[in-house]
């Protein structure tokens, strides 16, 4: 974070010291990182008391500060003063959730306040159902010839997230990349009012958090409001291939521009192919001309993510061939996102865990098909003409509403249809999707009550040459068994560890 006393911390969160009235914290500087947990505290740094459902920062404010943190934002002073806190060093606010929100509204206004048209802050921010992540990492490569640059690692996209990124800016940052995600209405509109972007990219309308929103009209809504919360004079990136996002052009204070695989795209892929590894081939176009691009991600589905990253990179100055190189170049960064590896046994994991809503696990079940080496079994020979055993290890797809039974439904029938091998059904909420796979000819279905019982599975049952795809939403905990299925395996490849 920028130099701040800890004075000025309290004016821009609307904390005081919690001391008595009159408490003056004095000449104590904040000039490290702001942090939520006390074991990164260091010298100079901001120690931040969150209130958790298992765990309370408050309960470990002593030990940050003595790790060198300058000081501590809480809104339960009682218990740390009680403890032997300084109370020069507590800043007391209503809530750390705002009070941090407060904090990087206050230090991005003064990073731009200080910078000139020559050498401005630009606030690149990435919404959308599927794909923010990946764009958002790809994001932070092709940007690099601008200068320093700060992204989130994983999916900091929340309302602590996004400021604690926000918080990571210097005087020396020229590009500040950000992820926001939204599971109600309302969640962007605060995000964009602590981070107005530069440039906003909206990814996609797909029908994840249905049973937050309500429905996919309200997703469209919620994705909108990355649009109307741009600087006046800001750039809206959007998907021409997607008609919920194409529609949100209208609502843009500045310029658009748009991505897609559509001719009348500002910025598109033609003559796309995909390679034995699943990795998609494309002739970039836009107005600074055309180039040859060979992801290193896997999945023909990150056309649409390149494209998009491509927009921004090249919108904002970067070159032509230096994009192409970069998205040439750029892999998975950010963990349990289509992470493709060969274990020494010879099965191939796919691992795409992190998160799930119906069109990212469709996804990834094509890009499972594909990197077996074929298509759906109607597509030529009896079985695609595919060398290697599929197998799809699906969680349940969480925040569905009352569309979860049919979504999954839909979801299991696609598999079969795909010619996805075996389908291992993990948990209770995924049995309209065995149900539905199931009932195709030539697909077997393995349902299995939790992620213990699947690694056992697995254990016993994956063999050399299969391509195993484990997907679910986070809170599935198919991400543990992720790491289960990759972690080193015995000599005589007995068992997995957790």
């Amino acid at each position: 974070m920028i130099t701040m006393t800890l004075a000025e911390v309290a004016a821009a969160t609307g904390g005081h010291p919690a001391g008595a009235q009159g408490t003056d914290p004095g000449d104590l500087v904040v000039d490290g990182d702001v942090v939520t947990d006390s074991r990164a505290a260091g010298p100079g740094s901001l120690f931040a008391a969150f209130v958790g459902e298992r765990v309370d920062g408050h309960d470990f404010v002593a030990a940050a500060l003595a790790a060198g943190a300058v000081g501590a934002l809480v809104s339960r002073p009682a218990p740390v003063l009680a403890a032997g806190a300084d109370a020069r060093r507590l800043v007391v606010v209503d809530d750390v959730a705002a009070a941090l929100g407060r904090l990087a509204r206050h230090v991005l206004a003064r990073l731009r306040a200080a910078r000139t048209a020559e050498r401005p802050l630009r606030v690149v921010a990435v919404t959308g159902s599927v794909g923010k992540t990946t764009t958002k990492d790809l994001l932070a490569e092709l940007l690099a010839p601008l200068g320093p640059r700060i992204a989130p690692p994983g999916s900091f996209n929340n309302e602590i997230g996004l400021p604690l990124t926000v918080l990571r800016a210097t005087d020396t940052t020229s590009t500040l990349v950000l992820e926001m995600g939204a599971d109600h209405i309302g969640n962007l509109a605060y995000l964009t009012s602590v981070a107005p972007p530069d440039v906003a990219v909206v990814l996609a309308v797909g029908r994840a958090h249905l049973g937050e929103f309500g429905g996919i009209e309200n997703v469209a809504r919620a994705k909108s409001e990355l649009v109307t919360g741009l600087v006046p004079t800001g750039t809206a990136v959007l998907n021409a291939d997607d008609a919920r996002v194409a529609a949100m052009a209208p609502l843009a204070p500045g310029r658009v521009l748009t991505f897609g695989r559509g001719a009348g795209a500002d910025v598109r892929a033609t003559d796309v192919t995909t390679d034995d590894a699943g990795r998609a081939r494309f002739t970039l176009t836009a107005a600074q001309g055309s180039a040859a691009v060979h992801l290193a991600l896997v999945g023909e589905h990150h056309v649409g993510n390149a494209l998009a990253a491509a927009a921004v990179a090249l919108d904002l100055g970067v070159p032509l061939p230096d994009v192409a190189r970069a998205l040439a170049a750029t892999s998975a960064a950010s963990p349990h996102r289509m992470d493709v590896r060969e274990r020494a046994d010879g099965v191939r994991v796919i691992d795409d865990s992190y998160n799930a809503n119906p069109d990212s696990v469709r996804a990834g079940l094509r890009a499972l098909v594909r990197l077996a080496g074929g298509g759906p079994r109607d597509g030529g020979s009896p079985d695609g003409g595919r060398s290697r055993r599929t197998v799809a290890v699906l969680g349940e797809m969480l925040e569905l509403g009352e569309d979860s039974v049919a979504e999954h439904r839909t979801v299991g029938a696609d598999a079969a249809a795909l010619g996805v091998d075996v389908v291992v059904a993990v948990g209770p909420g995924t049995r309209p999707l065995a149900a539905a796979a199931g009932a195709a000819a030539g697909c077997e279905v393995v349902e299995l009550d939790d992620v213990p019982a699947a690694e056992a599975y697995l254990a016993r049952s994956l063999r050399a040459g299969d391509v195993v795809l484990l997907k679910g939403s986070h809170g599935s905990g198919i991400w543990r068994l992720a790491d289960a299925v990759l972690a080193p395996r015995s000599p005589a490849g007995e068992g997995m560890r957790a």
